[in-house]
């Protein structure tokens, strides 16, 4: 229902501030930007996004079925199933969603987004099977999203590679910074998620795993900028990155040949679900795009920025991380424009100035809530979203907060 109403919202305030330009300000190409962004994204939507996905879907649904019928789920299952349990306690023990969750966190972790997508997708389809109203999320299907929203990644490549195509002058100083926003936006996500569906967060399993990652995470930190230069980091990622994306397919090869199963014909049967999950989600993804273009067209964002200037102003409080708002404003609306924001911000007041770098740590704080909502629940059919985007944008906020008051922390 809320979506509805934003949905809603996007146009109406498109149309008055389109038609105040028009009237009062003489602008007689205001309605003509906003059509324009109308064609344009939806056919983003079709020809840059669900048909390029086709064949992602193809491929990782073909391995996912590899996997499973060889094992590799379940082996997941019993790693990570005393802390699934507590946080997805729908979901039964030994049921294959289990894994499905945890190669699609581990995708994201890790930041193999040719993976991650067509993986969270698989997961969500398995959640499904177990959700009692095929029309509505179910609590385990709400706190899967909530997570996916903080985008939580150990390596920001794409974000440290825009910074070097701009000339920074150390592209990688956005590292920890972006770290310790997303995994702030993920564990007040989980956190608020879990209040709501009343698991109890003081188990002993919860704590010990998320200490355990809070120290992973502090580990890897300080190895990375004590021990690498931003020129070995970058070889780590790329290296590490599609090392773990190849070697995740020709594991589950390997293990369904010792299994002795067709691989051939499992990865069939398991591909051949690809086109169609990709042909259900189009007229989502397009009444999405269709919406955040014409509220960014019309000139909304640029209006939001302006008054929180005057306000933050007005308290007497410094204003130089307004400047990258736009950044924080798109990010739950649309990577891409948030992406394009990012690159706006830096090419504005430099990629070496606060809001530039504040524009970077805003990008990798958090994923976009809106797009994560139609791609994974229209992929599945569900139109009853109940709380899911409130405590989707409650971690998106997470993660914005905390990048300011980092960036200050690390750029002054």
């Amino acid at each position: 229902m809320a979506l509805n109403y934003i949905w809603i919202f996007f146009f109406l305030i498109a149309f008055i501030i389109a038609l105040v330009k028009l009237i009062f300000l003489g602008d007689t190409d205001a309605f003509k930007s906003i059509v324009d962004s109308l064609f344009s994204s939806s056919q983003t939507a079709v020809m840059d996004i669900a048909l390029p996905l086709a064949g992602a879907m193809t491929l990782w649904l073909g391995i996912m079925n590899i996997g499973e019928k060889a094992g590799a789920i379940r082996f997941l299952s019993r790693i990570v199933g005393p802390f699934f349990r507590r946080i997805f306690p729908e979901i039964p023990d030994g049921h294959p969603a289990m894994g499905n969750l945890m190669m699609s966190f581990s995708a994201n972790l890790l930041g193999l987004t040719n993976a991650a997508t067509p993986l969270g997708l698989k997961a969500m389809d398995s959640l499904q099977e177990l959700n009692p109203k095929k029309d509505t999320a179910s609590n385990a299907q709400i706190m899967f999203l909530v997570l996916l929203t903080s985008g939580l990644q150990l390596l920001p490549v794409t974000i440290i590679a825009q910074r070097a195509i701009l000339h920074a002058k150390d592209p990688t100083d956005i590292f920890i910074p972006c770290i310790i926003a997303t995994f702030a936006s993920a564990v007040i996500g989980m956190i608020a998620v879990s209040i709501k569906q009343r698991i109890n967060l003081f188990d002993k399993v919860i704590i010990a795993w998320i200490g355990g990652l809070t120290l992973l995470i502090i580990l890897l930190v300080w190895y990375f900028t004590t021990h690498l230069t931003k020129e070995q980091i970058s070889t780590f990622s790329k290296v590490s990155s599609n090392f773990l994306l190849f070697a995740i397919a020709v594991i589950f090869i390997v293990g369904g040949l010792i299994k002795k199963i067709n691989v051939f014909e499992a990865f069939i049967d398991g591909a051949k679900g690809g086109f169609d999950t990709c042909i259900k989600i189009i007229p989502y993804l397009v009444a999405m795009l269709v919406g955040i273009a014409v509220f960014r067209s019309c000139g909304a964002l640029g209006y939001m920025n302006d008054g929180l200037r005057w306000a933050v102003n007005g308290l007497g409080l410094d204003t130089r991380f307004v400047d990258a708002m736009p950044v924080a404003y798109m990010k739950p609306l649309s990577g891409s424009g948030s992406r394009a924001m990012m690159i706006t911000t830096m090419q504005t007041f430099g990629p070496d100035s606060f809001a530039g770098r504040l524009g970077c740590v805003f990008n990798g704080s958090a994923d976009t809530t809106f797009y994560i909502v139609a791609l994974y629940f229209g992929s599945v059919g569900i139109k009853k979203f109940r709380y899911s985007i409130p405590f989707g944008l409650i971690a998106d906020l997470a993660g914005i907060i905390a990048a300011i008051f980092v960036s200050y922390l690390f750029f002054g």
